[in-house]
């Protein structure tokens, strides 16, 4: 309770120093949106194993240290931001040290007009009408703590926005690299994509960092696709495996939209990521895949909800898990079909393979139906390696290490394979063979 009580205490004590520290680099309506938000915070609780969505992820370790903000600008090479890169095609880039956008690392190629990208808080300067319009409006910080903490510390993270019957050829890369740092900080990028009507987008969130460093990554995405518009999201998380990782991904979908998430976990001693996608028109797709990749004592919790709230729309939710040692994986996937949400179509599925007798996986897929004219199913699987499979392979020759990476490899591939670029699949086909040594 003591430790519970100083995380929360060293917030407050320096929220008005952190507003202070802005220099009126907002808007009223921001301002308010912080305040209120940081009442929230100080009102709510941190959330414990008492609670039905956290049941299965203690978060007291984060809660034993004291992080802070980052205190200082902190200079990366390019030779550390070439490591991370995407060598295979061109990207538009956009690269955030310890939170903060860096202009002299990042690269934007030929926009087409209009098209805004780049950091939130230079948004909040020179686009403070979209700002208004659109931040604070899909993640409520009214019951979520975390989100709370993020609003009221909003300082910086990355901004695109497409307008109308735009199209963006090249990927737009946004990489949050966290550095080394004597004292244990907390990196909280606040992120806002807006595609507009008949737009097309493909963004990639990336985060990384220099070394094993302990922090505390709080990381808050507002997506919009309005009518018609397509986003394609890929999240890749591999950040230090002693790094605390808590996100909120919140999607809002009008009618005849199209929007695909991809997500990828490999580090973190312990990551939650929340993704909630609501349908707001009729007409929509919606696509949620995601893997994660666990070693040692790693945690990984997702929690997904895909909101069949309008008629005639798709969804297709796919989440695997591959787990070693003692890891521990959590998913609960909730797809919600309203009553006036007629002719919705949806699918959920979860398999986890576990390489150890001590890894574990607690699984909820649940849907909560209450239209009648609608076509549903989900399930989920927990397994080992197939033994047979195994065997055949090493029949012919194949060594022990290499037949068990091979078929871990194909259990992944219908998820990687489901993505659209090539230079991400075969950023993560390196993940894997590296992982096991194939």
């Amino acid at each position: 309770m003591d430790n519970i009580i100083e995380f929360k205490e060293w917030f407050i004590k320096n929220f008005n120093a952190f507003e202070e520290s802005l220099n009126g680099e907002n808007t009223p309506l921001l301002h308010r949106v912080r305040k209120e938000a940081f009442k929230n915070f100080n009102e709510l609780s941190f959330p414990t194993v008492k609670d039905e969505e956290w049941r299965f992820t203690n978060i007291s370790p984060l809660l034993k240290y004291n992080f802070t903000l980052p205190s200082e600008d902190f200079k990366i090479s390019d030779e550390l931001v070439n490591k991370f890169l995407l060598n295979e095609i061109e990207s538009n880039i956009l690269i955030f040290v310890n939170g903060k956008f860096s202009e002299k690392n990042s690269k934007l190629l030929n926009l087409p007009e209009g098209t805004i990208v780049g950091s939130i808080s230079d948004a909040m300067k020179n686009n403070p009408e979209i700002i208004d319009k659109y931040f604070g409006k899909y993640a409520s910080y009214s019951n979520q703590i975390f989100t709370a903490l993020s609003t009221a510390f909003t300082k910086d993270g990355a901004f695109v926005y497409v307008p109308d019957s735009k199209i963006v050829e090249d990927p737009i890369h946004i990489i949050f690299i966290t550095t080394a740092s004597e004292k244990k900080i907390i990196i909280q990028p606040r992120n806002l994509f807006i595609a507009s009507k008949n737009s097309q987008v493909t963004i990639i969130e990336h985060f990384v960092s220099e070394n094993d460093n302990i922090y505390f990554t709080n990381a808050v995405t507002e997506i919009v696709a309005e009518e018609n518009a397509i986003i394609d999201h890929y999240k890749l998380q591999e950040e230090s495996k002693n790094a605390f990782h808590i996100a909120r991904v919140e999607i809002d979908q009008k009618r005849s939209s199209n929007f695909t998430s991809h997500s990828i976990s490999t580090g973190g001693v312990i990551t939650r990521n929340d993704i909630n996608a609501h349908f707001n028109g009729e007409g929509g797709e919606c696509t949620l895949n995601g893997l994660f990749l666990l070693e040692d004592k790693q945690l990984f919790d997702a929690h997904t909800l895909i909101d069949h709230a309008t008629p005639l729309c798709n969804s297709h939710e796919h989440y695997k898990g591959i787990l070693d040692d003692s890891s521990r994986g959590v998913f609960n996937g909730k797809v919600l079909v309203r009553q006036d949400a007629q002719k919705t179509n949806a699918f959920q599925k979860n398999n986890n393979i576990l390489l150890s007798n001590n890894a574990l996986v607690n699984t909820k897929p649940q849907l909560e139906i209450f239209a009648d004219d609608v076509k549903c199913s989900h399930g989920a699987t927990i397994g080992q390696i197939d033994e047979e499979a195994k065997f055949y392979l090493k029949s012919r020759g194949i060594g022990e290490k290499a037949a068990n990476a091979i078929l871990i490899h194909a259990f992944a591939s219908d998820v990687i394979k489901s993505m659209k670029i090539d230079s991400v699949r075969n950023y993560l086909e390196d993940i894997l063979s590296k992982r096991f040594n194939q």
